[in-house]
């Protein structure tokens, strides 16, 4: 691509209009002759200390914030900023061939993300999915490393929904994604707000700098809608720029549930929108899951589908792999596997599930390494308060000490009178939860999710499904 316009819109320079091979911000991948570096600012690492080397390399431009006296730099105000703009013009700007839903919150995301696409596939559109679990174009299933990708990676994916003539994207957009300004340059015709709890302070530091982060979102998008049983969803009312509807399962809002019924198999409740009731069956337990399929209702309501149709997609869904996700086990007591890796989301799924469970509700967790530390305590409480047993255990200790995670996570059972048991090792504590089941039992294997894998000291990844997990425990009481 020309330089001139791959920097169209963007910069300016007076560098003669070369031909550019490549563009890339990182500096540890090999690149070719010809290619641009664009130097990015980070915690830990500044991309502009190494632009020279970058040169040297072979890159022909390099992209920076300040004169760095070098012949071949172009100056913008924001690298940041710059990255996913150029990304997107070397992609031939695919995110605008595309309707883009976006979805933030600290939980719910994926259950929402997946439930729309599954819904606009009913509609018959066809759409691509960007989330947590993994990404998807049409009905091809892509790996994926994080939430929302990095520039290069995100603009990439767009132009191969578009050139598979995807017509909607739905994205779970993080905080972190926002704040390091992944979307730039995205416009969103709808975004989605479920909830704001304490998560990633690792990274914000405060709850008002992650409701900040949350919050621009809506800079970027046409229209919003806001779950007002939140109280941060209340105050977005007021202070985001865009058209706004509202949807609750406790109150009236432009979208709302009555007359709702809860059960360990999903929920029955009737929605309303100030003009027509229907009748939803959605098979997700928990109030929680009221919330999400109100969202789901009101995307499609905002994109111009039909409320009642969307509403019998909805009622005819299964649930979502590793979200209250039964495991099947054939004996007298229940195995579900849920993401619930936040204090709220504990109290969500347990609540759900205890509210109609015949015998006891026994919760399996652990706590994440070099992840926010401050919220252990406050899961061992969630838990404590809402299980009638619990076992103790590592989620993915990462570079951490899981006895150092565990004896964070025990200070919030202090003073508590929940029976529990501590099993460090996540493969053995499955183990013990299933040989000592009682008849009735619901057995809540929280953390992990969808996930197929642990992450250990050094990065290492291997391989742990919890189904697998269940099953190999299952066999052993034959």
């Amino acid at each position: 691509m020309k330089l001139y316009d791959l920097i169209k819109g963007i910069a300016q320079t007076d560098l003669p209009d070369i031909e550019i091979t490549a563009i890339t911000s990182d500096n540890r991948t090999e690149f070719p002759k010809g290619a641009m570096f664009v130097c990015i600012k980070g915690n830990t690492f500044d991309g502009h200390s190494v632009a020279q080397q970058m040169l040297d390399k072979g890159a022909s431009v390099v992209v920076v914030e300040q004169d760095l006296g070098l012949e071949n730099q172009i100056i913008v105000p924001d690298t940041r900023g710059a990255y996913p703009r150029l990304c997107a013009n070397w992609f031939g700007n695919p995110e605008k061939e595309l309707k883009l839903i976006g979805v933030t919150g600290t939980n719910g995301k994926t259950t929402i993300t997946t439930v729309l696409k599954k819904v606009l596939t009913d509609f018959g559109c066809k759409a691509g999915l960007i989330g947590t679990c993994q990404n998807e174009i049409g009905e091809e299933i892509i790996p994926t490393a994080r939430t929302t990708p990095e520039p290069y990676d995100l603009f990439e994916l767009f132009r191969k929904m578009a050139d598979a003539e995807c017509e909607y994207v739905i994205m779970e957009v993080s905080s972190q994604g926002l704040e390091q300004k992944r979307v730039e340059g995205c416009q969103f015709k709808v975004g989605v707000f479920t909830n704001l709890t304490q998560d990633h302070l690792d990274v914000h530091g405060t709850m008002e700098n992650y409701y900040q982060a949350k919050k621009m979102l809506f800079d970027i998008a046409d229209n919003a809608i806001i779950n007002i049983d939140d109280e941060a969803g209340k105050r977005y009312l007021s202070e985001i720029p865009c058209p706004a509807k509202t949807f609750s399962a406790e109150r009236v809002a432009d979208f709302y549930a009555e007359d709702i019924i809860l059960s360990s198999d999903g929920v029955k409740y009737v929605f309303a929108d100030n003009k027509e009731k229907h009748n939803v069956t959605f098979s997700m337990p928990g109030l929680f899951n009221v919330s999400n399929s109100l969202a789901v209702i009101a995307c499609c309501e905002t994109l111009g589908f039909d409320v009642e149709q969307a509403i019998k997609f909805i009622n005819s869904m299964n649930g979502v792999r590793g979200r209250a996700e039964v495991v099947p086990t054939g004996r007298d007591f229940t195995v579900i596997c849920d993401y619930a890796h936040t204090p709220d989301a504990i109290v969500n799924v347990l609540k759900a599930i205890k509210g109609s469970a015949k015998g006891k509700v026994k919760c399996l967790f652990g706590c994440g390494g070099n992840r926010d530390a401050k919220k252990r305590p406050l899961m061992a409480q969630a838990a404590a308060d809402n299980a009638d047993f619990l076992i103790v255990t590592s989620d993915n200790p990462r570079n951490e000490d899981p006895e150092d995670i565990i004896s964070d996570v025990l200070k919030g059972l202090e003073g508590k009178n929940t029976p529990y048991v501590k099993i460090c090792d996540r493969r053995e504590a499955i183990h013990w939860a299933v040989k000592n089941a009682e008849k009735d039992d619901v057995i809540v294997l929280a953390g992990k999710g969808h996930e197929d894998y642990q992450i250990l000291a050094g990065g290492v990844k291997i391989h742990f499904d919890e189904r697998e997990v269940v099953a190999e425990a299952l066999a052993e009481l034959d």
